[in-house]
């Protein structure tokens, strides 16, 4: 299982994202965030994980809520991997720092994308996620496009 923390930052009707950058070279668009270090609280991951993707200091102003992922794939021998990661999303603010790409990490470029130009993005799902929790709020954390099959 994987725990990890991300941020919906919007400011004047754009949404931050950082361009993850997939092992096998595809290049989507994501939440700024990523894996909680052994210890570390998720306020703490959430803050840091912005500023390595993005160079910006953000600040955490609302827990959104968590998305939970599920995956399998083929073993040798016949038995299945699975895999889990929750996905801890926070409504953050940014409070200094300038943008800039991440360096040897896991994203190549962030930018700062209008709100109605997301759906054409190629973005995994938890952009939508993210999105949508933000908007709607549900008194739960949870939205209806978390589905244990989605990425």
């Amino acid at each position: 299982m994987r725990v990890a923390a991300y941020a919906v930052c919007v400011r004047d009707g754009a949404i931050l994202l950082a361009r993850w950058v997939a092992p096998h070279g595809v290049k989507r668009w994501t939440l700024p965030g990523g894996g909680m270090d052994h210890g570390e609280d998720p306020v703490e991951t959430v803050v840091r994980e912005v500023e390595e993707e993005t160079g910006y200091a953000a600040e955490p102003t609302t827990l959104l809520g968590i998305d939970s992922i599920r995956r399998s794939w083929p073993r040798r021998l016949g038995a299945a991997g699975d895999w889990q990661g929750l996905r801890i999303v926070y409504e953050a603010r940014i409070t200094g720092g300038e943008l800039r790409p991440e360096t040897n990490g896991s994203t190549d470029l962030a930018a700062w994308h209008p709100l109605d130009a997301v759906p054409a993005l190629d973005r995994v799902a938890l952009v939508d996620v993210g999105l949508q929790l933000w908007r709607d709020r549900p008194p739960l954390g949870h939205s209806p496009l978390s589905d244990p099959a989605n990425g």
